[in-house]
């Protein structure tokens, strides 16, 4: 199991379009990956764009990515990587 945090940098927190850019990020791999809300626990599926939306990620909430499965280590590079880079 991989996992990381990430704090949301967006003013506008996670919209269509960052919850977007996750979800096809992550169906790039078969490994399982969850995105859990550290301010109530709350869980989503990051392949499932209404599930990550439902997270309802303001600026500046920290959210734990929780990889597991065969491409694990792959899957949380990428996934962190394009939290850094293209969702500031």
């Amino acid at each position: 199991m991989e996992s990381f945090v990430y704090r949301v940098a967006d003013k506008v927190g996670i919209h269509a379009r960052p919850a977007g850019k996750i979800v096809n990020a992550a169906k790039e791999f078969s490994a399982d990956i969850i995105i859990r809300k550290k301010s109530d626990g709350k869980e989503a599926d990051a392949k499932r764009l209404f599930s990550v939306m439902s997270l309802a990620a303001s600026c500046g909430e920290e959210l734990t990515f929780i990889i597991s499965g065969e491409d694990e280590a792959a899957a949380a590079l990428a996934l962190k990587k394009l939290c850094e880079e293209a969702l500031g």
